[in-house]
């Protein structure tokens, strides 16, 4: 009984320490090889988007010369900017993504990562720049935005390293297309990076690298002290030529101070580490030193929450084991929304399709509201659409988190330890397809499984709703809204007027 006690106090001595931080915004959490139970790499995370997603499976493609693709951002943007034209590469590698359709001047659609065939995970994060930056974009502005580098990375990359090598150079090339700051982390079966790109049309970017040993949550993406000559560090460092330079001229640092470049103090907001990252990063440490980690607390973690909210447009899991591994058997764990009420479905790159329950629909998409359905989406439509069941499901839930959060955890944790269970045994199947030649079979013995999986996940969603939503009218009956906008201002923690099971 103590020590529920002082759990309870803990807990609630975080959420008053954590209110004001619980920012909106994508998310990414990796951990080194050395301290996960199989030697894997393990890469987490979700998008954060109030626009319609869908899962996507984009198959390896070719390309003719001169053959190029739009980048940028549109005059509607926040920051206003104009598409321009850069060269596309005449192979491009299958991946799989989570698309989605809005964000204003960034043309749909949109990712903020996934998974490619050699087997390199991108994921996206938000990183704001400081004021001065935002003020120095240019407008209109020009260069390659977020999406854009996340989807191309994932068509080029073959390592992490590679990845940040492709960004790099295209920033360099190109420039980028802000929208305040971001970041991207990349990851491999042998390491990780972070790399931000930042405000203000100078071509600014540093990127550092994620050892065996390393556990780093970006909410937002950060990178904190660097040396002053990080240029002759490449397998640790690489970044912008003009990264320090443009940081002295403006009066920013000052190298004669004697002191380290902190990233995190110099371009961006100079606070550290958020409350958030230090809890998660912390309670990671500590598992793995009790146990090595695993993909279950990968997923775990990824669910909590106090990060798993109403916001998130999915959930991803990813387990990049040793290599060597056949393309088509690199695995993404995918939730079809938020993941603290929706069960992760394992697709290999080998899979060749996804059902329509879980691809695009109208709902939330960008301008689709203008027209009418067409023929041709006519099918996809009539399907359901799983993003609305679990969507549905979480309100219920997080309307009384104490009440049925515990319940709806135990169910979607069950299912996807059965699904991990029966997923080895099907990779095994598939393993075998392969090394005898039978590639078609093997791919399609992924896909009826993930298909069939994908399908029970939605089974399960369903049978949840009825049970939570029957007992929620029950006990505490219809509440009507009271305000007129379905998004309401924050109120002055941030996020208590939106939904979420984060019980403070």
């Amino acid at each position: 009984m103590r020590r529920v006690k002082i759990a309870v106090a803990a807990l609630a001595l975080f959420s008053t320490l954590v209110a004001p931080y619980a920012a909106r915004a994508s998310y990414g959490i990796y951990v080194g090889k050395n301290l996960t139970a199989d030697g894997s790499v393990l890469i987490g995370g979700t998008g954060d988007e109030p626009s319609s997603h869908w899962l996507e499976i984009v198959p390896r493609r070719q390309h003719g010369a001169g053959e190029s693709i739009a980048v940028g951002v549109t005059k509607t943007a926040n920051f206003p900017g104009e598409l321009i034209q850069i060269p596309q590469v005449s192979k491009t590698a299958k991946y799989i993504t989570m698309n989605y359709s809005e964000f204003e001047g960034f043309p749909a659609p949109l990712t903020n990562g996934g998974l490619n065939e050699y087997g390199v995970a991108v994921r996206d994060i938000w990183s704001p720049s400081r004021a001065e930056l935002l003020k120095m974009t240019p407008n209109p502005q020009h260069g390659v935005n977020y999406s854009d580098l996340s989807r191309i990375a994932m068509e080029r990359a073959h390592s992490a390293r590679e990845a940040v090598d492709i960004v790099g150079q295209l920033i360099d090339q190109y420039g980028y297309a802000t929208y305040g700051g971001n970041s991207h982390m990349f990851a491999d079966s042998n390491e990780g990076w972070v790399l931000i790109d930042f405000a203000g049309g100078k071509g600014l970017w540093i990127a550092e690298r994620l050892g065996p040993d390393d556990i780093r949550m970006s909410y937002p993406g950060y990178i904190l002290d660097i040396p002053v000559d990080f240029q002759k560090h490449p397998e640790k460092y690489q970044g912008s030529p003009n990264f320090i330079s443009f940081a002295i001229s403006q009066g920013w640092y000052d190298p004669k101070a004697g002191k380290p470049f902190n990233v995190n103090a110099v371009y961006q907001e100079g606070t550290g580490k958020a409350p958030t990252v230090l809890l998660i990063e912390s309670r990671l440490r500590a598992k793995a030193k009790l146990a090595k980690l695993t993909l279950r607390d990968m997923l775990d973690t990824v669910r909590d929450p106090l990060i798993s909210r109403d916001w998130n447009g999915y959930g991803e899991g990813i387990e990049l084991k040793p290599a060597p591994v056949r393309p088509e058997l690199q695995k993404l764990w995918v939730a079809a929304t938020g993941s603290v009420t929706t069960p992760f479905v394992p697709y290999w790159i080998g899979v060749e399709r996804v059902i329509p329950e879980y691809g695009k629909h109208r709902y939330l998409s960008h301008v689709e509201e203008q027209g009418y359905v067409t023929k041709d989406f006519q099918i996809q439509e009539a399907s359901k659409f799983a993003y609305i069941t679990f969507k549905r499901l979480m309100y219920y839930t997080c309307d009384k988190p104490a009440k049925f959060l515990p319940e709806v955890t135990e169910a979607l944790t069950a299912f996807e330890n059965e699904s991990m269970v029966q997923s080895a045994g099907v990779e095994a199947k598939a393993e075998k397809l392969f090394a005898a030649g039978n590639d078609a079979m093997a791919r399609d013995t992924l896909t009826a499984y993930s298909s069939v999986r994908a399908l029970d996940a939605l089974n399960l969603g369903e049978s949840l709703l009825a049970s939570v939503e029957a007992r929620h009218r029950l006990l505490y009956g219809y509440r009507a809204p009271v305000g007129s906008a379905m998004s309401a201002p924050e109120d002055e923690n941030g996020d208590n007027v939106l939904v979420s099971c984060f019980d403070h």
